[in-house]
C-alpha cells in the first residue's frame, strides 16, 4: 500500500519516525516527507539516512495549521509522531504539552481533511490508561480526537486511527541509554523502584507493527500492540551486568540506588481498559479497539474475541531476565 505513495512522518526525526522512514523507504514510496521542529536532528537524519532521490526534510510545528496544510499537500499517507513526550516536563509545563499534543493532532486531523489524505495513523503510549500525569492525559485527548474524527469528518474519506505501545526499548531518553550512562560516569544507577513492571518492545518491533496496524486501519480504531513486561529490577541488572563486560567493569564497582516514584509515575502500566476489552478484536500481535461511539461495522477478515480483561503490566506474567538480556543483545542497546 506504500509503493508510489506520498507519505508524511510527523516528529519524523525521533526515535520512532526515524525508523518508520527507514523501513518505509523498502517499499519504495513516491515521496517522503520527514517533518520535525529539531533542526539538530534533522541534520543529523539527513546524515544517517542518506541520500534519497524521495526523501524531503521539512521544519515545521503542529502547532501551526498552516505549516501542515503546507506539508500535506499532495500526501496521501501520515504517520503523526510528534509530541512533548517527558513525564516530568510535561508536568511542570502542562499548557505547553497541551498545545502540542493536543492541539497539534487537532491541526493534523484539519489539515488532513481539507488536504483529502486517504488516512492519518497516530502514535499513542500506554499512559493514557487511568492518566496519573499530564502527558498521559494529553495523550489520552489526543487519542479521543482521532477515534472523533472518524465520524465528524462528513462526507470526506480520511481513516483516522491509533497505535497505542509502551515503552521502546532504546528510545531517545529511554532508561536503556540513562542507565549506560550511569554506569560509566558514576558506578551507580538510580532505580525508581525494584518492584515496577513496564510494557516494553524493541524499536523493530514497535515500528513494523505500527505499519501492520496502518494496513488494517478502517477508521477510528485504536490499535493495542502486544508487549513483553519487563521488571524494572531485571532490565537494570542486565544492563549493569552487559555494560560491565562490554567495558571491562567489575560488577561489584556499580550500585543501584532506589529513589522512589516520582512526580506523576506509577508501579504499573495499562494498554487497555476493561470496558475497551469488551468490544475489542484480538489478533496475534495486536488489538483493534473500535471507537465506543461508533455503529459503523468493521470487518477485518479475521480476528478472535478477545481477552475482556484490563490490560496490566501488574496482571502479565514479566519475562524472564535471560528473556530480557536476549533482547536487549540483538537490538544492540548497550
Amino acid at each position: 500500500m506504500f509503493k508510489d505513495k506520498s507519505i508524511l512522518v510527523i516528529g519524523g526525526t525521533g526515535t520512532i519516525g526515524k525508523s518508520l522512514v527507514k523501513t518505509l523507504l523498502k517499499y519504495e514510496p513516491k515521496v517522503i516527507r520527514v517533518l520535525s521542529i529539531d533542526e539538530y536532528e534533522q541534520f543529523k537524519a539527513m546524515n544517517e539516512l542518506g541520500h534519497h532521490k524521495n526523501l524531503r526534510f521539512l521544519y515545521g510545528d503542529v502547532r501551526e495549521y498552516e505549516r501542515m496544510v503546507r506539508a500535506m499537500e499532495g500526501i496521501n499517507i501520515v504517520f503523526h509522531a510528534a509530541a512533548l513526550k517527558h513525564v516530568h516536563l510535561c508536568e511542570y509545563n502542562p499548557f505547553e504539552a497541551v498545545k502540542t499534543n493536543v492541539m497539534g493532532t487537532q491541526n493534523v486531523i484539519e489539515a488532513a481533511i481539507n488536504c483529502k489524505v486517504e488516512k492519518v495513523i497516530f502514535t499513542s503510549t500506554d499512559k493514557t490508561i487511568s492518566p496519573t500525569n499530564t502527558y498521559g492525559a494529553t495523550k489520552l485527548l489526543a487519542e479521543r480526537l482521532i477515534s472523533s474524527a472518524d465520524y465528524s469528518k462528513g462526507a470526506h474519506n480520511t481513516v483516522f486511527a491509533a497505535v497505542r505501545f509502551g515503552n521502546v526499548m532504546g528510545s531517545r531518553g529511554s532508561v536503556i541509554p540513562l542507565f549506560k550512562k550511569q554506569i560509566l560516569e558514576n558506578r551507580t544507577i538510580t532505580l525508581t523502584d525494584s518492584k515496577m513492571t513496564r510494557f516494553m518492545m524493541t524499536l523493530s518491533e514497535a515500528t513494523n507493527l505500527t505499519i501492520e496496524a496502518c494496513k488494517r486501519a478502517q477508521g477510528g480504531e485504536i490499535f493495542v500492540l502486544k508487549m513483553p513486561v519487563i521488571r524494572v529490577s531485571d532490565l537494570a541488572e542486565v544492563v549493569i551486568e552487559e555494560t560491565a563486560k562490554l567495558y571491562d567493569i567489575s560488577k561489584n564497582e556499580i550500585s543501584i540506588k532506589e529513589i522512589g516514584l516520582r512526580l506523576g509515575e506509577k508501579m504499573y502500566e495499562e494498554l487497555m481498559t476493561y470496558e475497551e476489552s469488551k468490544q475489542a478484536v484480538e489478533f496475534e500481535n495486536m488489538f483493534a479497539v473500535p471507537p465506543l461511539f461508533t455503529e459503523k461495522r468493521y470487518s477485518y477478515g479475521e480476528g478472535n474475541a478477545t481477552l475482556q480483561k484490563t490490560y496490566s503490566s501488574n496482571d502479565e506474567e514479566p519475562i524472564s531476565k535471560e528473556d530480557v538480556r536476549q533482547l536487549i543483545v540483538k537490538e544492540g542497546l548497550i
